[in-house]
């Protein structure tokens, strides 16, 4: 995750996936808020089974965010259109997005699990959530700190 090389996300996905069909790729995002910005984290982790995964990722700087509400939903549009490109782009089928948002009504982030679920499901994907395994959330929680 850290070795800092860029690379045409497209191109790549395909290569890796092509090399490696029994691979499968998920998708996630996580923010977090900073003195004067936000920072988003998208990441694209290639799951090899029995294997470990692979990472790639964007990270984003915007003005900072506080409504809770919005900087969440950021995490859910982010990671949407990043599937949905690389959907579209490479007809790579994406595995499902995970999101970091708990099923436990007492944290703050359950009040988004529905609308961002039907969101994400309205682009054809699947979605998953805390406690669930969330390979792709938990790699950019890592990066975003």
């Amino acid at each position: 995750m850290h070795s800092g090389k860029r690379v045409d996300v497209f191109d790549y996905v395909q290569e890796v996936m092509c090399k490696h069909p029994e691979c499968e790729l998920h998708i996630g995002c996580d923010s977090q808020n900073y003195r004067y910005h936000t920072v988003y984290v998208t990441t694209a982790v290639f799951r090899f089974p029995g294997q470990g995964a692979h990472v790639i990722y964007r990270k984003e700087k915007v003005p900072k965010i506080t409504d809770l509400w919005t900087k969440l939903w950021g995490e859910t549009e982010r990671s949407v259109e990043f599937a949905d490109q690389i959907a579209s782009t490479t007809g790579i089928d994406i595995k499902q997005i995970d999101l970091d948002f708990n099923t436990d009504p007492s944290y703050p982030s359950h009040k988004l699990l529905s609308a961002s679920t039907g969101y994400i499901s309205s682009f054809g994907f699947q979605s998953s959530a805390k406690p669930n395994l969330l390979m792709a959330a938990w790699a950019a929680n890592v990066l975003c700190h």
